[in-house]
């Protein structure tokens, strides 16, 4: 089972640490071909989303693998299922696929369950 939890969370940690990264490092005009609703908010907020979802990949990981703080890892899976919330409401609002953001949401929920289970 503990295997199969760190699978669960290297993975969310993955395509979170991916998309933050994207948005850290590159300009809105880089990422809006890509990501559409880049174009609705300032460079600062993408910068700030993005670096919200590096700290939430780095506190899924760090946290249980240092054996420091564990519960942080449990508060970064629910952050990201926050963002995940508010990525959805966006991508509905402007009417585009909801799909992804929902699917990172649950993927963000099996990360929240899999910190509680030891």
């Amino acid at each position: 089972m503990n295997i199969f939890i760190w699978i669960i969370t290297g993975l969310v940690a993955l395509a979170f640490l991916a998309a933050g990264s994207m948005k850290l490092t590159q300009p809105k005009e880089k990422l809006a071909p890509q990501m559409p609703w880049v174009n609705d908010f300032p460079q600062g907020t993408v910068r700030t989303i993005g670096l919200l979802e590096v700290l939430g990949a780095l506190g899924l990981i760090l946290p249980r693998a240092l054996n420091v703080l564990p519960w942080l890892s449990t508060a970064a899976a629910a952050g990201l299922i926050l963002t995940m919330i508010g990525a959805a409401a966006v991508h509905v609002r402007r009417k585009e696929p909801v799909v992804p953001a929902v699917v990172l949401g649950v993927l963000s929920a099996a990360a929240l369950w899999a910190t509680t289970q030891g």
